[in-house]
């Protein structure tokens, strides 16, 4: 009988010692925002810093070849757009359209090591 209480005694330990770190990230649980950003694909903003409307169908290409497109908020922060599922779909089909334009974005922030993403709700322009 002591061994089975011990044993579970250790093997929720680990259990309740995560919960309080999990609770105290930002956006850990999928706080839902709403807010303002321009669809940019990765790869030519974080190389080159390109994007704006003369980089338009570059990024749709790069979108179409897989690269990802993401979401630059008007404060700098970039979001990684996310679903809810497990693995992840890519987000690229629904962004695709809106390369290189301003968004209004609804969802959930979703933060983990030092990365942002946001379950996708709505993109309109």
């Amino acid at each position: 009988m002591r061994k089975s209480i011990l044993a579970v005694t250790v093997l929720a330990l680990p259990l309740l010692a995560a919960r309080p770190a999990a609770a105290q990230q930002p956006g850990a649980m999928g706080q839902s925002v709403e807010f303002t950003a321009q669809v940019v694909d990765l790869s030519c903003k974080l190389q080159a810093n390109l994007s704006g409307d003369s980089h338009r169908q570059c990024a749709q290409v790069c979108a179409d070849a897989g690269i990802p497109l993401a979401l630059l908020g008007q404060d700098g922060t970039l979001y990684i757009p996310l679903t809810e599922g497990m693995p992840g779909k890519s987000q690229n089909d629904r962004l695709r359209p809106h390369a290189e334009h301003t968004v209004r974005v609804k969802g959930k922030v979703v933060e983990r090591a030092g990365l942002k993403g946001i379950i996708l709700e709505s993109v309109t322009m």
